[in-house]
Parts: structure tokens; sequence; C-alpha cells
């Protein structure tokens, strides 16, 4: 349609379609790069470029929308939340969006049990609303956090549940829909809302809709023409779910909701493999369970503390009662026993709603983490959701496996097993044309195998582009012929998503990675886990779209970070997904044309916080913040960079040079006159809403050469200091040579019995030295000896490396200061990053040559954006450096250089609630475990929210991101601190969180060093 015209021709038609919908839709009509780029994909394989994309406010405006587009011949698609796995959420039109105004329930109504929806409701916001009701909607897709209900009857979804309460077409009671004639149509039983000529075509095939369509429980493929035979009630509104908005599009509906049990137990059953688990899930059935869930064992990880198995079935129970809906469980694992060819190894039965939600994360986020194999391998859907009769699963996924190892593939399936039901991601090659062919060789032969064992194409997703052509396979030309006769009959001019279902593109076009550059992007990371590729890295988003998660389904014990811009704002493009996509399309270079300078990405990348939590709360790990850094360094190489870069960037530089004119009084004073603030942050790139941190009169290092008297006197502490004060003109440091004399026993003193290195980090140097100074106290206690290296000896000469012998960074690295480079990182001067970071290595050579020391000691980083910094950023920007493995291998946290290297150590028992926030690079990075066991071993009570603080070192200081930085706040941390006793004790590691407490709540946070040391014996 499109696809033929030229781009002269499509430019005037793209121009007259903005026009003439601007005049007369009052939702938003967005034809920029952004939007576009942003609706190119969904979660499938594909991509196709819009035209445009509309926002329409009600069904006015979808009416408007579908006038204009009729009259000049543009397809028209609906989207939700975008995250369909075959296709049918993709156009080359004008695109639907209903989540930003379409997006509410209109009415709950408990004792009829139903409820009035709007197409963009997310799945999420009706659960919620029946839950005060005792209601929910059944079909509960992994993706319900983000997935809408006009998508879930689009493609009439499913979910684990669908064993207990069916599918989404179960669930529907009456649609309201509109053509792409105009006409507005209120589907329902007994042919209410059928378009003329609908039952006339339905009666003359009465024979063929009652013997051409398998009869099983996840039979998805095609339209559902059988649900319009007289003895099954003459259903449209059933008749319409499924078919992927090609015959009208939805408006509203009235949907039906299910009592909800008020308590339930998970019984976790271990088996050989999938298929003996396969075999014994039919059997299970008969006692009435609420899922039966399939995972094979290479999407679970090891520390799960499953039963021991090579596949498990996750069978839910529920009851009035909590003994109730235990002991159903119980009887389920009795019974599980010996079944077809396959035994139970063992079970577990789960009861308590936190471990029961941590295992159905893993089931829900396998979507995601099937799409790497265990050895990093990329896979993709494409064959997502096949369903055979659930009797025949066991040996289906036995041929299934033997048509895999035919081919030279591999997958790992998990899914609806109760159902019949099979996800799967597959390492296709789809970057080579023979992958392609093998692809579509695969494809053409699984779909003869899915029919050999009375099985449908789709049992949960749809067909949409991935299966579509292969219908005739499974239904024969008659019934896929009457498909094509009732497509005419609702949408005769083709322009309701047209490629999808009838009259097909074939599966092996329109890949969206045909458009990807061919030979690896010059890149400053290393990009280990991608091969080196960026593009690879690009590729980890597939679209599943759990960074879209909005803050109102976050529970308060979820703590997940991803994604705070998103949901302090709710659009796509500040959403980790969106901004894959643009960074996608910048790489493909058709809808954003000018690379690494491309001004949308730059926008969309603005307010990414660089919080790294995609890094963990993604399922495939995109690492937005790494990408971010990346993109900046680019975009900004060789061209003058925003005044924050420099004022945030070179943070380090600025400090230093504060210390060392011994300038802190008057640069706090100054700070503190209005007018000279106002010009300072003015200049700075800073948000004028921001005060300015108040910089330590004494630094941590000058504390710590001052203190090294005065333990001589009173022998209070061990530590030795090692250029403690170097260049500061106070201490007696003895340089990074003599400390590894020191650790090697040869500097002419006894060897320490463990000595660790403290890292003072600029944040605990030049502005939080108390949490320094609190850290020694509590690892001397521990009888640890502290060896800190924040000023290493002076590098004199001059510096003729990359960096640039006049770069304010390399400078301050040439002056001897360990840094981890984190501003330079957050800020993409990557040149200057690697600089200090090759600086930091060279200044710490003596300790990390395994000449010298064998092993690395221990290096305590306080600071959990720079502990990150080390672990991550460090050896990925210096990946040929092996000095950068060695010293972020030796990188711990404060509790974990508690829990390793003094394990006998009793805190002090301080029996108080604490409040606070994981910081968000500890989350996603370090890692908390070894934190809460501290804090369980001191009795400090109370889970820590989840989210982020919104300061995110430099992004929330930047001016024009105030509002979102405090949203981000307001989303967990702030309501929980407010909701806290005034004897709770508030806790934030970190020092951007603490700062963003202290100017928006007006509380001081504590780190957990700080909190221990004060209730030492000799505090």
């Amino acid at each position: 349609m499109l696809g033929d015209m030229t781009e002269t021709d499509l430019g005037e038609l793209r121009t007259a379609l903005e026009k003439s919908l601007r005049g007369t839709v009052r939702g938003e009509v967005a034809f920029d790069a952004t939007a576009r780029a942003l609706n190119t994909m969904d979660a499938s394989n594909y991509r196709r470029v819009p035209l445009g994309v509309v926002a329409p406010r009600d069904a006015d405006d979808v009416a408007a929308v579908l006038s204009v587009c009729s009259g000049l011949g543009v397809p028209v698609v609906a989207r939700g939340g975008g995250t369909s796995i075959a296709g049918q959420a993709t156009g080359t039109g004008v695109v639907l969006d209903f989540t930003r105004h379409m997006n509410r329930i209109v009415s709950l109504d408990a004792e009829a049990r139903t409820a009035v929806v709007q197409p963009g409701v997310v799945l999420d916001r009706l659960q919620e609303a029946g839950a005060p009701h005792g209601l929910r909607f059944g079909p509960d897709p992994s993706t319900h956090g983000r997935c809408t209900l006009g998508g879930m009857i689009g493609n009439n979804s499913c979910g684990s549940h669908s064993v207990a309460w069916g599918t989404t077409a179960d669930s529907v009671r009456e649609l309201s829909v509109i053509t792409a004639r105009g006409d507005r149509l209120r589907p329902g039983r007994d042919w209410s809302g059928a378009p003329d000529g609908l039952r006339t075509l339905v009666d003359g095939e009465l024979a063929l809709l009652r013997t051409g369509f398998p009869d099983l429980p996840r039979r998805i493929s095609g339209y559902a023409l059988d649900a319009l035979l007289p003895e099954r009630g003459a259903d449209v509104a059933r008749f319409l779910c499924g078919s992927e908005g090609t015959l009208g599009i939805l408006t509203e509906a009235v949907v039906r909701l299910v009592e909800a049990p008020r308590a339930r137990a998970l019984a976790v059953l271990a088996y050989a493999d999938e298929s003996a688990a396969a075999e014994a899930a039919v059997g299970l059935l008969p006692y009435g369970p609420l899922t039966v869930e399939g995972m094979a064992a290479d999407l679970v990880p090891p520390d799960a503390g499953l039963p021991r198995g090579g596949a498990w079935l996750f069978v839910e129970t529920g009851g009035d009662t909590q003994a109730q809906a235990r002991a159903r469980a119980e009887e389920i694992a009795r019974v599980a026993d010996v079944t077809g060819s396959g035994s139970r190894s063992g079970s577990l039965v789960v009861t308590d709603p936190a471990d029961q939600r941590a295992l159905w994360r893993i089931r829900e986020d396998a979507s995601g983490t099937a799409t790497r194999m265990p050895d990093g391998t990329e896979a993709w859907p494409g064959w997502e959701d096949c369903a055979v009769p659930p009797a025949r699963l066991g040996g289906y996924l036995r041929d299934f496996r033997g048509l895999l190892t035919s081919h030279g593939l591999r997958g790992a399936p998990y899914g609806h097993f109760g159902d019949g039901c099979i996800h799967v991601r597959i390492d296709f090659d789809l970057l080579t044309p023979a992958g392609v062919g093998r692809f579509r060789r695969f494809s053409e032969e699984l779909a003869e195998l899915v029919v050999s064992h009375g099985g449908s194409l789709s049992g949960e997703h749809g067909d949409g582009q991935a299966r579509a052509e292969l219908l005739p396979k499974m239904y024969g030309p008659r019934v896929v012929g009457l498909f094509e006769r009732v497509k005419d009959l609702w949408d005769p001019a083709g322009l309701l998503n047209p490629g999808m279902l009838v009259r097909p593109d074939r599966l092996d076009e329109n890949l969206r990675f045909a458009v990807l550059p061919r030979e690896p992007v010059d890149v400053e990371f290393g990009y280990p886990a991608d091969g080196g590729d960026f593009s690879a890295a690009v590729r980890r988003c597939v679209g599943v779209a759990k960074c879209r998660t909005p803050a109102a389904a976050t529970a308060a014990s979820d703590s997940s970070v991803m994604c705070p811009s998103f949901r302090a704002t709710g659009e796509e493009e500040h959403s980790t997904r969106g901004r894959a996509r643009l960074l996608h399309e910048m790489l493909a270079g058709e809808v954003i044309t000018d690379g690494w300078r491309s001004t949308e990405v730059r926008d969309a990348l603005d307010l990414c916080l660089s919080c790294k939590g995609c890094r963990s709360d993604c399922p495939v790990g995109v690492d937005m913040a790494t990408y971010k850094a990346e993109f900046l360094h680019h975009h900004y190489e060789g061209r003058r960079r925003p005044a924050a870069h420099y004022a945030m960037g070179w943070l380090p530089l600025w400090l230093r040079l504060v210390d060392r004119t011994r300038t802190a009084r008057l640069v706090n004073f100054l700070a503190r006159v209005r007018p000279l603030a106002a010009l300072a942050k003015r200049l700075g790139g800073i948000a004028p809403e921001r005060e300015i941190p108040r910089v330590a009169v004494e630094t941590f290092s000058r504390w710590w050469g001052r203190r090294a008297g005065t333990d001589a006197r009173t022998g209070a502490g061990t530590g030795t200091g090692t250029g403690a004060a170097t260049g500061t003109g106070t201490g007696t440091g003895t340089g990074a040579a003599e400390f590894a004399q020191q650790l090697g026993g040869g500097s002419g003193r006894p060897k320490a019995a463990m000595v660790v290195a403290l890292w003072p980090d600029t944040f605990t140097e030049y502005l939080s030295p108390s949490v320094g100074k609190a850290a020694v106290r509590v690892l001397e206690a521990a009888g640890l000896s502290v060896t800190p290296l924040p000023a290493l000896p002076e590098v004199p000469g001059p510096v003729t490396d990359d960096g640039g012998s006049h770069s304010p960074a390399r400078r301050d690295a040439s002056r001897g200061r360990v840094c981890c480079g984190l501003t330079y990182v957050s800020t993409g001067q990557l040149d200057r990053a690697r600089t200090v970071l090759r600086r930091t290595l060279d200044l710490l050579e003596p300790i990390l040559d395994p000449a010298l020391v064998p092993e690395v000691p221990p290096v305590v980083v306080l600071e959990p954006s720079c502990a990150a910094a080390l672990r991550t950023d460090l050896p990925e920007l210096l990946p040929d450096d092996p000095r950068a493995r060695r010293l972020a291998s030796a990188v711990l946290t404060f509790a974990e250089a508690l829990e390793r290297h003094a394990p006998h150590w009793t805190p002090p028992r301080l029996d108080r609630q604490v409040v606070g926030q994981t910081h968000c690079h500890q989350h996603a990075v370090l890692g908390d475990a070894a934190d809460r066991r501290l804090r369980e071993a001191a009795g400090l009570t109370g889970a820590l929210a989840g989210g982020c603080c919104g300061l995110a070192g430099n992004s929330g200081f930047e001016k024009g991101h105030y509002e979102v930085s405090t949203a981000c706040a307001e989303e967990q941390l702030l309501p929980a601190v407010r909701a806290a006793g005034e004897e709770a004790l508030i806790l934030a590691d970190g020092f951007s969180c603490r700062t963003q407490l202290q100017q928006t709540a007006q509380v001081r946070g504590h780190h957990l060093a700080e909190i221990l040391a004060e209730s030492l014996p000799d505090a």
C-alpha cells in the first residue's frame, strides 16, 4: 500500500495527513521523528515505520482519525502497551496510542462483577480497582504491569491463571468498536453489534465452522468464527477477541470479574526435564489449581532455592484461609508422583507471600531472560506460544526438541503447561540471509509439527506477522478463505492493521534487525557481554517493557528501581525501552538520520538518571546508563558541552582545588549569599531550586593524617596511613609501594592480621568525611587494620597520554588522586574518565602487581555509586588492562568487608527501626544481601523502599530536572520517610540520597557506618 509510493509522494501524503488530523482530532498528533521512532517496533522481531502517531482523547477522536485515514487510504493500527510478540502492534500508517488518554476504568459494579474499561487501561489498574471488593480480572499475562485491556482483547491474551479463569474472550461481555467505515457497533451475544452480512456469511458455512476449528483451550490462531455458531450464542464480542485490530477499533469494553482467593500457596514440583513436567501437568488439573506453569532449568537462577531438577512446575492453589491454600498445595505435592516417562524429583510448598512473589518474578521475567542463552547467545521470539492439547504436550516437547536439534538451534521452553501452551525463545540468526533462510524453513516445519499434534500456531499472543502466513497449514484453504471474506465484510478497503491475519506479509519480511549496521560501531566501552558490539547491546531490548511499569503498580515490598524517569513522566521516550528504540533507530539511520549528533536521542536521554536500575531490573540487562554515557561522549565530541558537564562532571577537580587553597569556609559562606549562589548555579547549569552542598572544612584525608599522632598516644585503632595527606601538608603517608611491602610483611615491622584499603571517594573525602570517620571506627572495632588510599605520591613530569597535557582531568590525575571517574562517566566525558582511571591504576601499580602482591587487598568503597563505577565502568572502559579487573574484583561495600573479613564480629545491638532506600547503584550492581544481614545482626528492623531518590548524582542537580527529580523521590522514598515514627533511623548510604532527603524533606540521612559507629562502646 504505502510501500509502493515514492519518497516525494510519501512526504506529500504525510504533510496532508498531519494537517487533516490536527484540524479534526483533539488529542495529540505527533509526526516528529521521536514519536515515529518510538513506535516502529513492539516486542516482536518486526519493524515498521509509521507516518505518525495519534493519542485520541475519546471515541469521537477515534472516529475522526478513521475518517481522515479512510479518505486518504492510510492504514490504522491500534496500540496499547506495545508488548505484542507477533508484530501486530506495528504499522506503516497511523498508530493509535490509547495509553495516554483512553486509559480509564469507567465503572465497576461489584455486585454484578463487571467493569467498563477503556482500551488503554493497564491490567494492574483494573486489578487494583477490583481488589477492595475481592474481585479481579481472570487473565493475567506476565506483562500485567504494563499491558492494556485493549491489547489483551485484540490478542485474546491469557496468562498463568487460564486453567482456572480462561482466556480474555471468556471474560468479555460486550465491546464498543468503530469500523473503518465509521460504523459504531456494540458487539455482544445473539448477533448484537454484528455488521450487515456477517450472519448471512456464517449461516452459509455452518458445517465448516463446526468441523474446521481444533478443540483445545488455547486455540488463539485465526478468527474465532466458531463463536458465532448458534449453539454458542452467536457471540460477536467473543468472536472479535483475538482479531488483532483488523476488523474494528475498540473504544470500550464490558468485562467480567472473578472472585479472588483470599489466600494462596505455591507448590513447586521438580522433574528431570520439561517433557516429564509436561506429562505430569495434565494429571494435576482435576485438583483445581489456579496455575500449572512450567519452567526449564536454563531460565531459573541457581540460587532460587528450588528442589533439584531439570524443570519445574509452579502450581498455585487458593483458599479462604492460608491453611486451606497450604493444604491444597500439599495435596498437589503428594499426588504429583510418577507420571508418564518422568518422575518427580522433589517438591517445595511456599506460603510466604514475599517468597511467592520472588518465584513468580522469575517466571514473569522469562520473556526477557529467555532472550539470552546460558552462553550469552541471542535468542528471539517468533515461535513464542504454540499450543497443543495438554495431554499431548510431553510428546510435542520431545518432537520439538528434536526439530531444534535437526536445525542446529536451541531454546528453553517455559509457559502454561496446564493449558498445553509453550513459550520459547530460539537462537535464530536473524542478521544474515542464511540465518533468515533457516528461520523460515524451521518455521514451516514447526507449523506442520504443531498441527500434527492437533495444536494451534498461537496459544496466547496472536498470529500477527509471525504466524499468519502459515495459517493454511492449520486451517486449510477453505477456512483461510473464509477469514478473508470476513475481513472484507468488516474492512473492505483493508485499512485496519493490514498484513496481519489475512493476506499477511511473509514471516521473514520487515525484520527489525535488517536495518542495523553490519559492522560493529566504534565505541568507548568494552561491552563484554555483547562481544564489544554496541548494536548487540542495543538489541538487548526486545520490548517486553518491564520498564514501563507505572509507580502505582509498585508494591511497597518491591525493591525494583527501573525506570524512575518513566514513573515520573509516564512518557515512552523516558522509559528504558523508549530510549533503546531511539538508539536502534539512530543506528538504522532511517527515521533518525544524524547519528550520534541526534537531538532526539539526546533529549530522550536527558532525563535518564543513570541509576543503572535497568542493568538489574530489565530481564535482558539493558544498561541505559552506560549507553547514555557512550552517546554523550560521541554527541559532544569536539563540541562545547552543557555547563553542568563542566560544573559537576569535573567535581573532583573543583573540590580538590578548594582543598588545596584552603577556601572551604569561604566557598560555604559565598554559597549562602543568595545572589552569588544564584549566579553560580546559573553559570554552572544547576537547578535554581537546589542548594549548593557544603564543603567539609577538614577533609577525610586531613583528619586521618591528624589522627595518626593521636593513635600513637592512645593506642586506639590499628590503621597505618599510606599517603593519607600527601600533597596536603599534613600526615606521614607511605605510598602504594610501602603499602605493598606492608601487605607482604617486608616493611620492617610485623604484617597486620587483616588490612583493608579504604577508598575515600570524592563525596566521602570532601563533602561527607563523617562517613569515612565512622567507617574507620567500625572496621577497627571489628579487628581490621584500615589503610586509606586518598592521596598517593605526586606524579611529576608532563602528561603525554590520550587525555591531553593540559586537560583538567589529566592535571587532576597527575596530582596523585585515586579516583573512580564516576562524574566523568556520568556526563559522557569518557576520554577524561579513561585517563583518570588509567592514572589511578598507575598510582596503585604496586598493589595491583601480582608479582608484588599475589592478592589485591580488600578495597572498601563507602559511596555505592563509586563502588559500582569501579566494579563495572572501570573494567568496561579499560577492558585490555588486567589491572582494571584486579582492582574491580577487590572492591567491597562496607557491609561486605565486615561479613567477609570480620565474620566473627558482632555489631552493637540497636533494636531500632530503619527507613530509607537502598542506593540504586547498590541495588543494580553491588547487591545488598550483606547489608541486610548486617542490619539484622544489629537489630535494625524494617524494609528499605525501592525506586530511586531522584537526585542520582549530577542528574537531579541539572537545570530543568528538578521536578522530575523530586517526583522520583515522592514515588517511594519520601512517603516512606514521612510515614516512619520519630524513633526511626533514616538510612541512606549514598551522598545523593542524603542530599535529596535534606533538601526535600529536611531530614538527615545516615550511612550505615555512621549508625553503627554511634553505638560502639567508646562512642
